[in-house]
């Protein structure tokens, strides 16, 4: 057992896809329909910089932690673990800290996801109160990608330039 009224459970999943850029992995549990509580979605295109949220996280392995802050700031961009750029990520001053990623962060008033906790900035490794989670819509598009198609591809443009001794070795004279 588990928090009032709750029955904790364990159970298989698979992983359905991932997207190491922007720090999102879908999986599939295998439960049945009936024992699964889905939580309501928000949006994160009217949010407003003070408004309360809350986010819930295992940090330091203290499963089922809740956090309580406001909106800090909007359309930050920070990088994912994969070294790319993930923007208008939410700012938070709810505490994050290492084991909150993936977590949801919620609007206070209705209990509606509106972000998934990514990262916090930080010199000491804890909460700072600088916390980033990535809006819900992004979330959404991502994870409706991944299900649909298994991953998530992006254009790159790159550019190369070659010293001119490398350039005559390939023949290159201009």
């Amino acid at each position: 057992t588990g928090m009032a009224g709750y029955t904790r459970k364990i159970y298989n999943a698979k992983v359905v896809g991932v997207d190491p850029g922007k720090d999102i992995a879908v999986l599939k549990v295998d439960a049945m329909v009936s024992d699964l509580s889905p939580i309501d979605i928000g949006e994160s295109s009217g949010l407003r910089v003070g408004q309360g949220v809350l986010a819930i996280g295992n940090p330091f392995g203290l499963d089922h932690t809740l956090t309580s802050g406001i909106i800090s700031g909007l359309g930050r961009e920070i990088k994912s673990p994969a070294g790319r750029p993930i923007s208008n990520v939410i700012q938070t001053d709810a505490a994050i800290n290492p084991g909150n990623s993936g977590g949801p962060l919620l609007e206070a008033k209705t209990g509606r996801l509106i972000g998934m906790s990514t990262a916090i900035f930080s010199t000491t490794g804890s909460s700072a109160g600088i916390g980033f989670a990535i809006p819900i819509d992004s979330v959404k598009y991502i994870a409706n990608t991944l299900i649909r198609d298994g991953r998530v591809i992006r254009p790159v443009l790159g550019v190369s330039l070659l010293e001119s001794k490398q350039a005559k070795a390939l023949g290159i004279s201009r």
